[in-house]
């Protein structure tokens, strides 16, 4: 049976479906000598070549999809390399052979929290669409006046330069004086949206962090700039919030068992069990 070209690509760990349609756009792509064109479906047998090296395809037998939890700090990028040399959040991961991990959206430099990766591009392209209105949670840190008014105007749209933007949820936290802590949940993943919401109405974020995606909440146990893996049974869990199919894998063996067990038992004694909402 034949499938789309980019939904090969993206299958195949080499980046979000969005993505690879952007780079057979590009002229990137090529398959069986010829140049591929948007809506190119292939088969089993084709000979796919990306920026000139051949796109190996995960071997069924063998082939195990992931995905990561990272606790990113503010003062990393969300880039794979940066002109002005600042660390960016692929730095800390761990390598991949053959394929490369995929940020599920984006956090700005100064925004901390969870970030989701995986090696499975159809996955990642589901979770950010949005048409699937898969929502987000971030815990901000808001200094100026906020009255019922201004809550109740987040909560019903507010005109952007982009278009109009509101918050699904927004409840108070706590703090004191002019600087108040708010639980915001919101749907789209537009440039610091967050932000931008708060700011048109005349008061300022000073501090954000991302504390859910869908149904993946940050471990309290994961410290800032430390990531850990999801096991079978919570990935399948975000393959299911957002009807994808996972293809059948080899269980893990005892030593990715003993692997993971012994990496969050490491991750539980620095982290502490601090809180993170």
């Amino acid at each position: 049976m034949s499938e789309k070209l980019q939904k090969v690509l993206a299958t195949a760990g080499k980046g979000s479906r969005r993505e690879m349609e952007r780079w057979i756009s590009e002229g990137r792509v090529s398959v069986n000598g010829k140049l591929a064109t948007l809506g190119d479906r292939v088969i089993e047998t084709d000979k796919i070549l990306l920026d000139g090296r051949p796109v190996k395809r995960p071997d069924p037998k063998s082939h195990r999809n992931r995905i990561l939890i990272y606790n990113k700090p503010e003062g990393e990028i969300v880039t794979r390399k940066d002109p002005e040399g600042r660390k960016t959040v692929f730095d800390r991961l761990p390598r991949l052979e053959g394929e490369r991990w995929i940020s599920v959206g984006r956090l700005d430099f100064n925004t901390s929290g969870l970030l989701l990766f995986t090696n499975d591009g159809e996955l990642a392209n589901a979770l950010m669409h949005p048409s699937r209105q898969v929502d987000r949670e971030y815990l901000c840190r808001v200094m100026g006046e906020v009255d019922d008014a201004m809550l109740a105007r987040l909560r019903e749209g507010v005109a952007l330069e982009d278009g109009v933007a509101k918050f699904n949820t927004v409840g108070l936290r706590g703090g004191e004086g002019i600087n108040r802590w708010y639980h915001v949940t919101l749907t789209q993943g537009r440039n610091k949206e967050v932000r931008r919401l708060w700011e048109s109405q005349g008061v300022l974020v000073n501090r954000l962090k991302r504390v859910r995606y869908g149904n993946v909440i940050i471990p309290s146990f994961l410290a800032e700039g430390k990531w850990v893996e999801m096991d079978p049974k919570a990935r399948n869990e975000v393959y299911k919030l957002v009807d994808v199919q996972t293809r059948r894998e080899p269980p893990l063996s005892r030593k990715e068992k003993d692997s993971q067990e012994r990496q969050l038992a490491r991750l539980r004694r620095r982290g502490g069990g601090r809180p993170t909402r």
